[in-house]
């Protein structure tokens, strides 16, 4: 594919061509998102049992994923600029093949161990190696099916778009979780969900291959970021701010963006210092439920309680994103702020809780919190930007998301296996501190809104 000149990506059309996306189009595009977000949060529900099974120290299992979360953070940034050249079909395609073959690999892989042809340790190394697939290729789909979306919808339609195609990721973690138990099957076992969920991953690249044309922009690629759904006022009044801020930023002259230059430092470092505490609650939490149930025994009767688990959470973070935050019409330092106490409630619940139902109470508690406060923090560090940044500052958003899972998890099991309350101490004291610096240092929505760079 040859590269393309970036004049096509804001050259505006003629008004008459001025269209959205067909439906069956978008359809496509939140199968991307729904699929690989199903799959992942799927794989989160058997892993504490598979690593049981096989007697790897929950740490481990926990530190697997480490490799792939850095190279998210390095190569998402990546992918999303090559998007901008190479097309974004093409970089859709190529997250879907290492999503595919990551879930492929990791499952061929503990599946091998399980049945006793590798050692446990050895299964582990070779799972984390295949996952370390999702993080450097898997990274380039979302940035791309986010930039397709925002350069083909016109200003009217783009906020609904995007966030359309951020509830398919949101979606798709209540999916997941809910159909895990179903998928472990005889012969393939705990492994299950990792064969199935690669050729339903298969089955979407071939459609998109098919089904979704070679892009060429019609829109500017500028949008708010697609984790961050913030859709607000009428649709004639966002067109006059967009209107109004292209304008005021006609002299402003893009430049690198840098994770704490001052603009940003604010939103990044609430946004690490909570990511980090919402890490170790999803690194934590599949051991916590086979612990505090008793099914270290017999890890595979955990994968259900652990799925049901983590959907009460997914649909809390769905009930924060698609009801409270539209619903209240809360501005970035009020979802940020509030939804981190909330966090903070619900993991001091999750320290006592010791049935089911409390378990999944509380992180279902904790989950609305996180599902204020991520998008808060996100749509900060958009606001806090030119218009012309809102690439860059989507690349820092996805990097720092990563960031949060490089080590976090794996610290906050470890700390776990010592003691309940060390771990969950360290994770309460990490919302302490992103109220207190967030409260004092993070920007007034009004103001916020009402900035022009």
């Amino acid at each position: 594919m040859s590269e393309r000149d970036p004049a096509v990506l804001t050259e505006a059309p003629p008004a008459a061509s001025r269209k959205a996306i067909p439906r069956g189009r978008m359809a496509l595009l939140f199968a991307v998102m729904l699929t690989t977000a199903a799959g992942n949060t799927a794989m989160q529900s058997v892993m504490p049992s598979i690593g049981t099974a096989l007697e790897i120290d929950d740490v481990w299992i926990s530190l697997a994923y480490s490799w792939s979360a850095l190279l998210w953070v390095i190569c998402a940034p990546l992918w999303a600029e090559r998007s901008d050249r190479r097309g974004r079909k093409a970089m859709m395609a190529l997250g879907m093949i290492g999503f595919i073959s990551s879930m492929a690999l990791c499952g061929l892989a503990l599946w091998l161990g399980l049945v006793g042809v590798l050692g446990g340790t050895a299964a582990l190394i070779a799972f984390a190696i295949a996952r370390s697939l999702y993080g450097g290729f898997g990274s380039a789909a979302p940035p791309a099916v986010q930039a397709y979306v925002a350069s083909r919808t016109p200003r009217s339609e783009r906020t609904q778009a995007l966030s359309l195609i951020a509830s398919s990721f949101g979606l798709g973690t209540v999916i997941g979780p809910a159909l895990a138990p179903l998928m472990v099957l005889p012969f393939v076992g705990l492994t299950g969900p990792f064969i199935i969920f690669a050729l339903i991953g298969l089955a979407t690249l071939i459609t998109l291959r098919l089904r979704l044309p070679n892009d060429e922009p019609q829109f500017a690629a500028r949008g708010q970021t697609y984790d961050a759904p913030y859709a607000g006022g009428a649709t004639s009044s966002h067109e006059r701010e967009e209107k109004e801020e292209d304008e005021d930023e006609e002299a402003v002259e893009p430049h690198k963006l840098r994770w704490f230059e001052p603009r940003l430092r604010p939103w990044v470092t609430v946004g690490l210092l909570g990511g980090h505490a919402q890490a170790m609650v999803l690194g934590i939490i599949g051991f916590l439920v086979l612990d505090r149930l008793g099914l270290r025994a017999t890890p595979a009767e955990g994968t259900g309680p652990i799925g049901l688990v983590l959907m009460c959470g997914a649909i809390a973070t769905l009930l924060a994103q698609w009801g409270l935050i539209p619903r209240l019409d809360l501005g970035p330092r009020a979802a940020t702020l509030s939804g981190i106490v909330i966090a903070a409630a619900g993991v001091l619940y999750l320290g006592v809780a010791d049935d089911l139902h409390a378990i999944a109470l509380a992180y279902a508690i904790a989950s609305l919190g996180f599902g204020l406060f991520r998008p808060g923090s996100t749509a900060g560090t958009s606001l806090a930007v030119t218009r012309a940044e809102q690439g860059q500052a989507s690349g820092i958003t996805a990097s720092v998301a990563g960031a949060s899972f490089i080590y976090a998890p794996a610290l906050g099991v470890w700390l776990y296996n010592h003691s309940d309350w060390l771990g969950f101490g360290l994770i309460v004291a990490l919302c302490a501190a992103v109220f207190v610096y967030g409260w004092l240092a993070l920007q007034a929505d009004k103001k916020l809104t009402r900035d022009k760079r």
